[in-house]
């Protein structure tokens, strides 16, 4: 990977003279590849990483829910995935090997309408053979950083 991939994926809040700087390149030229990457899709957007548990109000609940789907004749898994991803809940869609097909990362305001999303939108669907819904209810790492470093609430450390 390009340094300044690494870079930007550790940090992209740096500025390019920052980049240039820790690269050697100039800042026009480390404009200029992230342009191109951006234009050629490498880039594919810039992410921050929010704790939710920090917040004083926490208005979404996150599933992982595991697809088991029959692939289409003509487009296989690509079709599936596509629809998959029309729906505004989706936050991600991964094909797998293994025990399931796809994994699919849903946000929703409650259990509830987790659930009701699953049962009445997505198992629906013509090529879904199973699905099996875990809730997230703590998230400890995500993308690299750590999110918490306290005790959880049985007293144990956490990390």
């Amino acid at each position: 990977m390009d340094n300044i991939l690494k870079i930007l994926n550790d940090n992209p809040r740096l500025s390019n003279a920052c980049i240039a700087t820790m690269t050697g390149l100039t800042e026009d030229e480390v404009s200029e590849r992230i342009a191109f990457y951006e234009k050629s899709g490498v880039i594919c957007g810039y992410k921050t990483v929010i704790n939710p548990e920090k917040l004083e109000q926490t208005d979404k609940v996150t599933a992982i829910i595991e697809l088991k789907v029959t692939p289409r004749k003509d487009t296989g898994f690509e079709a599936i995935a596509e629809e998959i991803m029309g729906f505004d809940e989706v936050e991600s869609v991964s094909l797998m090997s293994g025990g399931y097909d796809f994994s699919v990362c849903v946000t929703g305001r409650t259990f509830q309408e987790i659930a009701l999303f699953v049962a009445k939108r997505l198992a629906p669907l013509d090529s879904v053979t199973s699905t099996t819904t875990t809730f997230i209810l703590k998230k400890y790492k995500e993308d690299g950083i750590i999110l918490s470093s306290q005790n959880d609430e049985r007293g144990a450390d956490v990390l």
